[in-house]
């Protein structure tokens, strides 16, 4: 029995560990997820306290108008939801809808079976929680993000560069980056602060994109250490000896660049792969050092760097593999989950409910007129059919009884016309509701009605002789024929009236569906292209959101298409009786009638 309670409540506190939150002043959360699968094939483990890049944009995250004020309510909280964890904000664009953040990971995160963290958002009261300097450990010593026009040091130790003439441009490695002309170049001067000491270990790394072969291209410089790059291949030379990276870099992209040293010696990294080993040689570099250009302004790099950094400790090689993994531009480490509420938590979106969440306001703009386009077509359709519907059938019994007169009866059916019948020459609708007389909603009665008021009018005139034996010229029979044919012109344009709706719907819809797909498309490659993010998790979401406005276009086009079809051809069938019709009764009136 006791067993059987401790399950009960088991099963009962279920629920909540799945709702678990981590605060309930934050309205939303997104899980991020550390592919851990792509890791375990490169060889790499997540590195503990180590730096995500997490990039959104349109494709990932369709909520920064829900973002407070320069995305002060962004929180980034470990996989218990309960540990919070340092992050910097390196640019965020809720006009242009992306963001590149920094976050530092936990020290578990290698032990999770699941590597993930959770970002909460929605609380317009929260206070600003960047920090740039808290997301890195007391070996780092300095970092360049280039995020700005005046190059400054990201850590807590603000070592600012003495010199810095470089351009900043958009489209590095992560977010903005350094531009180099070939006599450009950024210089920091010699301190205690940046010691680069054998007997304490130091590592110094950069992401590097050149388009153009280089003469010797210098990355980093500082008395005889330096990294550069001829032609196309990367090269370490400390004093005076070199080791060459055995593959060469590809033009106009982005590739990871690092030194580490210790007693044992220079290794250098090239995209977080060991490229070659030198022997210790000396102490340490202790003097000026520059970056883009020899120290004396000689050997210019040109191409681009971007995530400079320099730090008191020889990383290892996982750690140098794992940067580079995560932050390049081709990274697809990270896997962005839906977005949810307290209340969501545990049941989950439909993909369908997924892809428009990642509409874009534009795309939601064509998305309503096409809404609005479906509504009309329909009210359309359903309308016309039922008019028309009733009009055959009442048709239908108004040419039984017409085949049954002879033609000294040919006025037998008609009758005064009331002030509600007129009303019914105005509005098709009000033949739905019968109430009218016995054919009110044919057309052919009314084509009838009129024949018969130009009969009696000029029976009328003719003076001295019977009304019931006067005879009507032939002229006033064409005469007659004509009014008939003019109220069925008049008849045709009611049942046509409203049908060019739906050809605009079934034209209109699918272009305007169309463009919406281009804008949503355009949207997403100039998001991916401003956050330097190109994998299939970031083009996907956009181009699936996209695509939901030539859904839409198409939902709108195709009843609208067999709808106009079929009403077409029904309309057809009422045009062929009145032009029947009028034939007949021109027939019966020239027996009954003519001279």
């Amino acid at each position: 029995m006791k067993r059987i309670v401790l399950l009960a409540c088991a099963i009962m506190l279920l629920p909540g560990v799945a709702q678990a939150w981590w605060n309930g002043d934050w309205g939303y959360r997104k899980k991020i997820s550390i592919d851990a699968q792509q890791l375990q094939q490169q060889g790499v483990k997540p590195v503990a306290e180590g730096l995500a890049v997490i990039r959104l944009h349109t494709g990932n995250f369709a909520y920064f108008m829900d973002l407070a004020e320069q995305g002060k309510d962004l929180r980034f909280i470990a996989a218990d939801d309960k540990t919070p964890l340092k992050f910097y904000i390196e640019k965020i664009d809720p006009v242009n809808e992306m963001a590149i953040i920094w976050v530092k990971l936990p020290g578990d995160i290698g032990n999770a079976g699941e590597p993930s963290i959770w970002m909460y958002y929605g609380n317009a009261n929260a206070a600003e929680a960047s920090e740039s300097g808290g997301i890195f450990d007391v070996a780092q010593l300095l970092t360049y993000h280039f995020n700005a026009d005046a190059v400054s040091d990201a850590t807590a130790y603000g070592n600012q560069p003495a010199t810095a003439n470089n351009t900043r441009i958009d489209g590095g490695a992560v977010g903005d980056a350094a531009a180099f002309n070939g006599s450009q170049s950024i210089g920091v001067a010699a301190s205690p602060a940046i010691q680069m000491a054998e007997n304490f270990g130091w590592t110094v790394s950069a992401w590097v994109k050149i388009d153009q072969a280089q003469a010797d291209g210098v990355v980093f410089e500082r008395d005889g250490l330096k990294v550069s790059v001829k032609g196309q291949t990367p090269v370490l030379n400390v004093n005076r000896k070199e080791v060459a990276s055995p593959l060469d870099m590809n033009l106009s992209a982005w590739h990871h660049l690092a030194v580490t040293a210790n007693e044992e010696g220079f290794t250098f990294y090239v995209d977080g792969k060991p490229a070659g080993v030198l022997a210790p040689s000396q102490p340490g570099f202790q003097g000026d050092l520059s970056i883009g250009a020899a120290v004396d302004g000689s050997r210019g790099l040109i191409g681009a760097i971007d995530e400079f950094a320099i730090a008191k400790l020889a990383r290892d090689a996982n750690t140098l593999a794992f940067n580079a993994l995560m932050q390049g531009q081709t990274s697809a480490l990270l896997t962005y989950g839906e977005d949810a509420t307290p209340d969501s938590e545990g049941g989950g979106e439909s993909r369908i409910m997924a892809i428009l969440n990642d509409v874009t306001v534009d795309g939601w703009v064509i998305i309503g007129l096409l809404a609005v386009m479906f509504v009309l077509s329909w009210i359309v359709m359903l309308v016309k059919a039922l008019v028309i519907n009733k009009n055959i059938a009442e048709n239908r019994k108004f040419e039984d009884a017409f085949q049954k007169l002879n033609a000294a009866e040919i006025a037998q059916l008609d009758r005064e016309m009331t002030e509600d019948d007129e009303d019914l020459d105005e509005s098709p609708l009000l033949a739905l509701t019968g109430g009218h007389g016995q054919y009110a909603g044919s057309s052919l009665y009314r084509l009838y009605h009129v024949g018969v008021e130009e009969i009696n009018r000029r029976l009328a005139k003719a003076v001295g002789a019977d009304a019931a034996e006067a005879g009507i010229s032939d002229k006033a029979i064409n005469t007659i024929r004509a009014a008939m044919e003019s109220i069925l012109v008049r008849e045709v344009q009611k049942l046509n009236n409203q049908m060019v709706l739906l050809t605009i719907a079934i034209s209109g819809g699918p272009f305007l569906g169309l463009l919406g797909t281009v804008l949503g498309v355009m949207i997403t490659f100039g998001d991916i292209a401003a956050s330097g993010e190109v994998n299939v998790n970031a083009i996907a979401p956009g181009i699936a959101a996209a695509l939901a406005t030539t859904v839409a276009g198409l939902l709108v086009a195709i009843p609208a298409l067999f709808g106009y079809s079929y009403l077409a051809s029904r309309i057809k069938l009422v045009t062929a009786d009145m032009y029947i019709f009028v034939d007949e009764f021109s027939a019966k009136l020239s027996e009954r009638y003519s001279d």
